[in-house]
């Protein structure tokens, strides 16, 4: 889909470094879940800023490739944030554009009535919090069932295992969420 973006590992040899953004403070690095999300600093697929040659797509427009399984914040017209994201598994890819329709801290999950007649050993619903499979933060997709979220299992990442939702790790989806505000447009690439 994208030609290979270029990393910023030499951002100081292009002149870059100093108009380059840091990525936002995470909130999880300190307080009583810490330790919790200390568990996935060692990330397989760590976020960076990429060279961004898709003019089509503006400012801070959500653009998930879910072949190459990354979702890009789009920063500006030659930069964007690329994070590694899980997908959905064969039978539960998408691809369209929506709309960031509601943000939630620590969401509550309430599994779809497609999941539940797939899985009925579910629990109907569950508190947000260190056990819940949304992780830390939410960004709910339009009327749709899907949303692209955190998850406690770092080791899909880079996967398609999802029933169709993007997940992120709790520290990426942290910071997309500090970025990210209803009515973001959400591109999502087969």
């Amino acid at each position: 889909m994208f030609s290979q973006p270029i990393r910023f590992a030499g951002a100081l040899a292009l002149g870059l470094a100093a108009s380059r953004p840091a990525l936002a403070a995470n909130p999880l690095d300190r307080g009583p879940i810490a330790d919790f999300v200390n568990n996935f600093q060692l990330q397989s697929i760590p976020s960076q800023t990429v060279v961004w040659s898709h003019p089509q797509y503006k400012k801070g427009t959500i653009v998930v490739s879910t072949k190459e399984r990354r979702l890009y914040y789009v920063l500006g017209p030659t930069r964007a944030i690329e994070y590694g994201v899980g997908v959905g598994r064969e039978g539960f890819t998408w691809s369209g554009v929506k709309t960031i329709t509601a943000k939630r801290e620590w969401p509550d999950w309430r599994p779809p009535a497609a999941m539940l007649k797939r899985r009925p050993d579910l629990p109907r619903h569950m508190e947000g919090g260190q056990d819940n499979p949304l992780g830390a933060r939410a960004l709910y997709l339009g009327s749709s069932d899907y949303r692209i979220h955190g998850s406690n299992e770092g080791d899909t990442i880079g996967e398609a295992v999802s029933s169709g939702c993007i997940r992120m790790t709790n520290r990426d989806i942290v910071d997309l969420y500090g970025r990210a505000k209803v009515g973001t447009r959400v591109v999502v690439l087969k």
